[in-house]
């Protein structure tokens, strides 16, 4: 089985999925890539209803902010596990020339993710 095509998500990272609802049935599951563009960041979202669990499968270092108001910051790199929680805040940063890739699975089957968007934290990430 091959992925379905790619989309860009409303907080701005590419999804490429390959096991959703969408493609092959699932209830319970989300699992593909997820791309992070050189020099780019998503806006500030949290994801209500869902857990996500990436690797960092390529690219080079990336910020990950998270927080009430994006007060941590974790830097991620190739081969590192990230896990976020549903309802937490957050914001990636991928300040280098390279693009940032990750294996991503979640707990939500749709190709298009429940996402909340929080313009109000977009300013706190420098």
């Amino acid at each position: 089985m091959s992925g379905s095509g790619s989309h860009v998500a409303q907080q701005g990272s590419v999804y490429r999925s390959g096991v959703s609802a969408q493609s092959v049935g699932s209830t319970m599951l989300w699992l593909g890539t997820i791309s992070l563009p050189a020099g780019r960041r998503t806006s500030a979202h949290r994801h209500e209803g869902h857990e996500t669990a990436l690797l960092m499968t390529s690219g080079q270092e990336i910020e990950i902010w998270s927080g009430a108001k994006l007060e941590r910051c974790e830097l991620v790199r190739p081969g590192d596990y990230l896990f976020i929680p549903a309802g937490v805040p957050h914001v990636a940063v991928n300040r280098s020339p390279e693009d940032a890739e990750f294996l991503g699975a979640r707990n939500d089957p749709a190709a298009n993710e429940s996402v909340v968007l929080m313009q109000e934290l977009d300013e706190i990430v420098p």
